[in-house]
C-alpha cells in the first residue's frame, strides 16, 4: 500500500511539471518492419528490427512488448497478389520469430495471417508449434477485409477462434473493417464478435486494440462498437470474462485531443483494470515515448493513469 501510494504521487508530480509518467512496464501492441514489408510499402517506411525496437523502448523506460507479426499484409485483398503468398507469410512470422529471439526476456512475439485465407488454419497450428509464436495469435479485420456481418466470415473467424483457444494462443484483434473500401463498422460488428467468437475463445486473454478502432478516436461506429462491450462487461456478461483492451494509436491520431474526454468516459467504464497500454509501430515516425507522453493528456486520474501503466497481459507472464 506505500509502494502504491508514493507511485501515485510521483506520477502527480510529473504531471504537474507537464511530463510524462515513468514509462509503462509493458508495450502491448508493437510491430517489427523488416525488409520484405519496408519493400511492399505503398509510401517510405523506416525499417524497424529488434534491436532498434529495443532503443526505442529502453528511451521510453518500457521493460516488455508484444510483438505482433505483420504476416497478414500478404494476405490483403485489397493490395496486388503476391507471388506464393503462404510461403511470404510463413517467411514474415519465421523472421518475427527470429527477430525476438535475440530478446527472449523482453519481447513476446505473436504469429499473423489472413483468417480468411485458404491456408490460415494450417499456418496457426505451425504458429503454435514454434516455441516463440505460440503465445498469441494476431488478427487484422480491415487489413484482411473481414466484416462479421457476413454469416460466412463470421462462422470462419469462430473456426480460427476456437483453434487458437485449443492451442492455448492469445488473440489480439484489429476489430475495425476495412476504411479504404468504407466498409460499415459499428454496434453490429461488435455483437457478433460478442455473440460468436467470444464463446470461441473462453480460455485465453482476448485484447481488442485500438479501443475498438482503428487508430484515433473519431468515428461515431467505433464508439459504437465500443459502447456493446461496455453494456456486457456492466452486465457481468461470462463472454467477457478474459477480454481486454488497448488504447495503442489512440492518442497523436485524428483530432486528438478533442475526443479525449469521451476516451476517459469508456476507459473508466471498461475499467482501468482491462486497459492495456501500447503504442502501435514505429515506422512512421512515432516512438513509443512520445505516443506515452500524449497518451497521458487522457483526462484520467494520476491513480488511473498509474493502472494502466503497470497493467500487464498474461501473455507477457
Amino acid at each position: 500500500m506505500v509502494r502504491l501510494a508514493s507511485l501515485v504521487g510521483a506520477v502527480a508530480a510529473v504531471a504537474a511539471v507537464g511530463q510524462a509518467p515513468p514509462g509503462p512496464l509493458a508495450d502491448h501492441h508493437q510491430h517489427l518492419f523488416g525488409p520484405a514489408i519496408v519493400a511492399r510499402a505503398t509510401t517510405p517506411m523506416e525499417m524497424v528490427d529488434a534491436d532498434r525496437l529495443i532503443g526505442l523502448l529502453d528511451q521510453a523506460g518500457i521493460r516488455q512488448a508484444a510483438v505482433l507479426s505483420l504476416a497478414y499484409m500478404y494476405g490483403n485483398p485489397n493490395r496486388p497478389p503476391v507471388e506464393h503468398e503462404y510461403e511470404a507469410v510463413k517467411a514474415e512470422n519465421d523472421w518475427t520469430s527470429g527477430q525476438v529471439a535475440k530478446y527472449p526476456d523482453r519481447l513476446v512475439a505473436f504469429c499473423s495471417v489472413n483468417p480468411l485465407r485458404p491456408y490460415a488454419l494450417d499456418e496457426i497450428a505451425r504458429c503454435a508449434g514454434d516455441p516463440r509464436l505460440k503465445r498469441g495469435l494476431k488478427l487484422h479485420f480491415g487489413n484482411s477485409d473481414v466484416n462479421l456481418t457476413n454469416p460466412a466470415d463470421a462462422a470462419r473467424l469462430r473456426e480460427v477462434f476456437a483453434l487458437a483457444n485449443r492451442h492455448r494462443m492469445a488473440i489480439v484483434v484489429h476489430a475495425r473493417t476495412t476504411i479504404s473500401k468504407q466498409r460499415p463498422y459499428g454496434a453490429e460488428h461488435a455483437r457478433v464478435f460478442l455473440e460468436t467468437l467470444l464463446p470461441a475463445a473462453p480460455d485465453v486473454p482476448v485484447q481488442i486494440a485500438h479501443l475498438a478502432g482503428s487508430g484515433g478516436y473519431d468515428e461515431e461506429g467505433v464508439d459504437a462498437a465500443l459502447g456493446v462491450f461496455v453494456d456486457a462487461i456492466a452486465a457481468k456478461d461470462p463472454r467477457v470474462a478474459k477480454l481486454w483492451f488497448d488504447v495503442s494509436g489512440i492518442a497523436l491520431i485524428g483530432n486528438w485531443p478533442r475526443p479525449a474526454a469521451r476516451v476517459a468516459e469508456r476507459i473508466r467504464q471498461l475499467g482501468v483494470q482491462r486497459v492495456l497500454w501500447g503504442a502501435d509501430g514505429a515506422a512512421g515516425g512515432t516512438t513509443p515515448a512520445a505516443a506515452w507522453k500524449a497518451f497521458t493528456e487522457t483526462p484520467l486520474t494520476p491513480g488511473e493513469i498509474e493502472t494502466i501503466r503497470t497493467n500487464v497481459a498474461p501473455y507477457l507472464n
